[in-house]
């Protein structure tokens, strides 16, 4: 039987009266604060690098700056996924849930 693929939830860097977010690397730095959460959990010691956890990544969408959280977050570390949550509310950020499709799917056609 298939399991259903994680949701993931976009917060934009958009206030909800339409404001930008400051300041302008928040993306970055959400993201990175939860770059030891990945399969198979942080790595340390000479094989390490820095880099982002897949269950949360930041992104430009139509040039607004997102951090795009999977919902598998959830279930790997709750206090994790409640860290992201109650930033995006705490600063009033728009969250919307979606899926982001992969880069090399071809566009449907009619």
């Amino acid at each position: 039987m298939n399991q259903p693929k994680p949701r993931q939830v976009f917060i934009q860097g958009l206030t909800r009266d339409g404001r930008s977010f400051r300041p302008s690397d928040w993306a970055e730095r959400l993201a990175g604060a939860m770059s030891c959460f990945r399969p198979g959990g942080g790595r340390g010691g000479i094989g390490a690098f820095i880099g982002y956890s897949p269950y949360c990544v930041p992104r430009a969408i139509n040039g607004v700056k997102c951090v795009i959280v999977s919902e598998a977050l959830k279930d790997i570390e709750p206090m994790a996924w409640d860290f992201v949550m109650n930033f995006a509310r705490d600063n009033e950020l728009q969250v919307v849930e979606a899926c982001l499709m992969p880069e090399d799917v071809p566009p449907a056609v009619a």
